[in-house]
């Protein structure tokens, strides 16, 4: 098949076209730093192409835009944090990929929910304390970890689970940003030799069509990046705390 012909292959309306523009865009938002609106182009993925379909589909696409992070953001990872979490999320995936085809996607996306809806509401009652404690048990770091690494595999849906947990350890707005892109990276590139051979949701077809929404991707993360500078660091705490606990909301009224 010829390159417009994949294209074609997917028998795509304006509006579905127009709708996965959207999704890419915010892609590129999100790992600009715009944190938090990752769930909302999971959503509309998940609607064009169905659930496990369009992980495959977005997979890619995250990489590439991880790799536009990593390189602007590079200087600011915190790598004692990376490789905390770096080890469970490893299993996390694993055992994702092993429960992927078998896990109720309702019951998921509900403790996901709950998961992510309470610990924002931690956090809130934490700022409102006005507290800079930072969490030092290791426990935290394993379940932070497992819960990303798990749900990264079943529905690239770990954007809440960092962000609750770099919020917890206090980071400021470019370390925050930093240290989530290479995590990222690395776990992605982790994930994709299990979604070509394993759950086959990266294909051929599914490149040619990334190939197509690389440059939105490119675009949304360097207007992300300018709204980024205009945030400041108490002002980008509130916005994930918000953007979060309505993502949360929106995954367990899906």
């Amino acid at each position: 098949m010829t390159y417009i012909e994949i294209l074609q292959s997917y028998h795509l309306s304006w509006l579905q076209w127009a709708a996965i523009g959207l999704a890419v865009f915010l892609l590129g938002l999100s790992k600009a730093g715009i944190k938090g609106i990752g769930i909302i182009l999971v959503v509309i993925l998940a609607f064009v192409f169905g659930e496990k379909e369009s992980t495959g589909v977005l997979l890619p696409m995250l990489i590439s835009a991880d790799i536009l992070a990593v390189i602007y953001y590079n200087r600011h990872a915190q790598w004692n944090y990376i490789f905390k979490l770096l080890p469970m999320m490893i299993v996390g995936v694993l055992v994702g990929v092993w429960l992927g085809n078998d896990i109720s996607e309702v019951l998921f996306k509900r403790l996901m929910a709950i998961i992510i809806i309470g610990s924002v509401i931690l956090m809130f009652l934490s700022e409102q304390r006005k507290s800079t404690a930072v969490p030092k048990n290791k426990i935290v770091s394993w379940i932070a970890g497992f819960l990303a690494g798990f749900t990264t595999m079943i529905g690239n849906l770990a954007g809440p689970v960092s962000n609750v947990y770099f919020l917890a350890m206090r980071f400021p707005k470019n370390e925050f940003i930093g240290t989530a892109a290479w995590l990222f990276f690395i776990i992605n590139v982790f994930k994709l030799p299990f979604h070509m051979f394993v759950w086959k949701t990266v294909t051929v077809n599914t490149l040619v069509l990334n190939s197509v929404m690389i440059p939105i991707v490119v675009i949304g993360f360097f207007v992300g990046v300018s709204i980024v500078k205009l945030i400041s660091n108490l002002n980008y705490r509130r916005f994930i705390l918000i953007v979060t606990a309505i993502g949360g909301v929106i995954l367990f009224l899906r």
